[in-house]
């Protein structure tokens, strides 16, 4: 028997019995009156002003980026002024995303695409975390209005129903879940103090325009780093663009990995997932044979996106260019193509129109600084170390995400 048709959800705290009642959102709420746009658009004032790019895509929290006077806060837009602990839900464009109002952000106010969702029964914690869950996405799914952009009427939100047991196990699953989104908002903190970590790091500890050493050098290294062009310290090959091109009829499941830009992902090559071809095929081309430690760099579409080769057989899409560490480190030249020295040439010679494109010529003409072998391994062992640290928190965060994901749908009805 399935439980959750009775009520009764899969997994529950110890002590607790019974089906869970279901009850419509304007029955333990009020469904405010959504705002409107200010006349003011210049985004200053006094007041913050709350808008749905301002909640976090994980409903971790409100960072507000804009503002409105305090004669608009208390004249037109009078009947969408926030109060704390007020529930926001986005019922225009990204629909669902919710943000629990704070303190620290009034006086606010919010605008049309932002519902106003406040309590007068039940656990705040709780609400919201039934906000976030399955049965919602579900609703939302089956009732948006079809107009220029997906959305949900007041009336829509306010017939929402939830599933609502006693007061006393809605604060059980209220704090469990609180204590659940302080540990994966923690570490979203420490990963996002990594990466800034290393971006400022890659900013001190290479050469400045015009300056020949950096600011911040691994000790004993003291040479003038000289300037190179790309073309001179590897080689390069383009995916095969001639008749022997894969068709899709000759990609199969298992085989050798032919690349595609998609399977670029963090600077890794994802092979579970890439399309493979034959060993027949694989010998008929005549361009790029991937070999261990090579860069797979991105020509046409995403621009710069690039991965370095983990393995010892495989070629490219036509969008993608190999790229042959021949006098350099490659974990160096990796650390280069994925900084702000790769960025800015990239932008210069960005040579598409109806998409971004750029050639192998000009990306052999990209100037790279270039230290003695020592240091360049010494920089890339260290920034190798960075990388492995943050795809560690990635790979937690990721884990502790898909937890909630999975104890959102065995925890409510």
């Amino acid at each position: 028997m399935d439980n959750k048709k009775n009520g009764i959800p899969k997994l529950r705290f110890p002590g607790f019995t019974g089906a869970w009642e279901q009850r419509k959102l304007e029955e333990i709420t009020s469904v405010i009156t959504k705002g409107t746009t200010p006349l003011d658009k210049s985004g200053k004032g006094s007041i913050n002003f709350v808008k749905v790019e301002d909640l976090s895509p994980d409903n971790s929290g409100i960072n507000v980026h804009s503002m409105i006077s305090k004669e608009e806060h208390e004249g037109r837009l009078k009947r969408s002024i926030l109060k704390e602990n007020d529930i926001l839900f986005s019922i225009a464009g990204t629909l669902g995303r919710i943000g629990i109002v704070k303190s620290e952000i009034l006086p606010a106010n919010t605008n049309q695409a932002l519902a106003i969702v406040r309590l007068k029964e039940g656990n705040l914690s709780y609400i919201s975390t039934v906000l976030e869950g399955r049965t919602v996405r579900e609703y939302i799914r089956q009732n948006p209005t079809v107009g220029a952009q997906p959305n949900l009427s007041l009336k829509q939100v306010s017939e929402l129903r939830i599933s609502f047991p006693t007061l006393q196990e809605q604060e059980q699953v209220g704090n469990f879940f609180n204590k659940l989104n302080s540990f994966i908002a923690l570490h979203q903190r420490k990963l996002e103090h990594l990466q800034e970590q290393k971006k400022g790091l890659l900013q001190k500890m290479f050469p400045k325009n015009g300056e020949n050493v950096p600011e911040v050098r691994f000790p004993g290294f003291t040479d003038a780093w000289e300037q190179r062009k790309l073309g001179e310290v590897v080689e390069m090959f383009n995916g095969d663009r001639g008749n022997n091109y894969p068709k899709d009829s000759e990609l199969i499941s298992e085989g050798i990995p032919f690349i595609n830009t998609g399977d670029l992902k963090n600077g890794q090559i994802d092979l579970k997932n890439c399309k493979k071809i034959s060993r027949e095929k694989f010998n008929q081309l005549s361009g790029a044979k991937i070999r261990q430690g090579d860069i797979l760099y991105c020509l046409r579409g995403t621009l710069g996106k690039n991965a370095i080769v983990k393995f010892n057989e495989g070629t490219v899409a036509s969008s993608l260019v190999d790229i042959r560490p021949k006098t350099i480190n490659g974990i160096y030249l990796f650390i280069i193509l994925n900084s702000d020295i790769e960025y800015r040439q990239r932008i210069l010679n960005d040579e598409g129109a109806a998409q971004p494109n750029l050639s192998v010529r000009n990306l052999a003409k990209f100037i790279i600084p270039v230290p003695k072998t020592k240091e360049q391994q010494k920089i890339g062992d260290f920034f190798n170390q960075i990388d492995t640290l943050i795809t560690l928190h990635q790979r937690k965060l990721e884990h502790l995400e898909l937890m909630k994901k999975g104890l959102l749908q065995q925890m409510f009805v």
